[in-house]
């Protein structure tokens, strides 16, 4: 609350204490880390790098703790309680949707929490906890989780103005965005497949800015920085156009767990509903 504010006095009225007793608070838990977590002026107090990286800490440990209460007053007869999902920016996204709205209506009692963000993010949060399961573009090290593929596969393409000369073409060709400032993603291994698709031009790309949400890449094009290399993900950008690249570069996503893992019964009976449901579909589209 302090960190909120910026002012000792407002957070100790919102946290209904008084200022002297906050203000010693802050001191004996700065003394029993052993660092400075706030910067003091006259009339303000700021987090310092250290203060911001235990801010963070503690919220993280704040939704590890809310969690663990709500799983551990789950009714045993029923199947409740809440399922968090860490996804990126995909068209498979439609497909888990589709198998989070058959489960709920087995289990209505079952709320999911979807958090968007790119795929080191949500690796991240897998392995401390704050997510249950995780949707990420491969390529992806999925050596540490149980997983199961989507079926959906994500089309790479190109973003441009609409009064670029680029606009009047079908399709892009690696050589057509040689030398072009380009605007892609910060993802490490979908980079890689990137600069393969370029090929021969790999050494003629021009990477100007990355971006890890599209929406944000999108809008840099609008302001003439470049083209997007981004999924096709059937939105509509005012001012913009969706070119398929050619050769034709797709990929798969995949939805993971971690492999050694506690989970409620909430987090059990959904993993357990998905790996039946991709079961079945296997089962349904094999050639007899």
């Amino acid at each position: 609350m302090v960190a909120r504010e910026e002012n000792i006095t407002k957070a100790a009225q919102i946290l209904h204490v008084s200022q002297p007793t906050l203000s010693r608070q802050l001191i004996q838990l700065e003394q029993e880390l052993g660092v400075k977590l706030f910067r003091r002026s006259n009339h303000t107090i700021y987090l310092t790098t250290e203060g911001m990286l235990f801010r963070r800490r503690a919220s993280e440990l704040v939704q590890l703790a809310e969690k663990m209460k709500l799983e551990l007053s789950q009714q045993e007869e029923t199947v409740s309680g809440e399922i968090s999902i860490g996804c990126g920016e995909l068209l498979s996204i439609q497909e888990l949707g589709s198998l989070v709205s058959s489960f709920q209506q087995k289990h209505p009692l079952v709320k999911f929490h979807l958090h968007s963000s790119y795929t080191q993010d949500i690796k991240d949060w897998l392995e401390q906890g704050v997510l249950d399961l995780g949707l990420m573009l491969e390529p992806v090290d999925v050596s540490k989780y149980n997983f199961v593929r989507m079926q959906q596969k994500e089309e790479w393409g190109v973003l441009v103005r609409d009064d670029s000369p680029l606009a009047q073409a079908k399709v892009l060709l690696p050589q057509d965005l040689a030398k072009v400032p380009i605007i892609t993603t910060r993802n490490m291994k979908v980079d890689s497949e990137i600069v393969s698709w370029f090929g021969d031009y790999a050494k003629q790309m021009h990477v100007v800015l990355t971006y890890n949400l599209l929406y944000n890449g999108a809008m840099m094009v609008r302001q003439g920085m470049g083209v997007a290399l981004g999924l096709n993900l059937h939105c509509h950008y005012p001012g913009l156009k969706f070119i398929p690249m050619v050769p034709k570069l797709e990929l798969s996503s995949v939805l993971v767990w971690q492999e050694h893992q506690v989970y409620s019964k909430a987090v059990q009976a959904f993993i357990q509903f998905v790996k039946t449901c991709k079961k079945e579909l296997l089962l349904t589209t094999s050639p007899t």
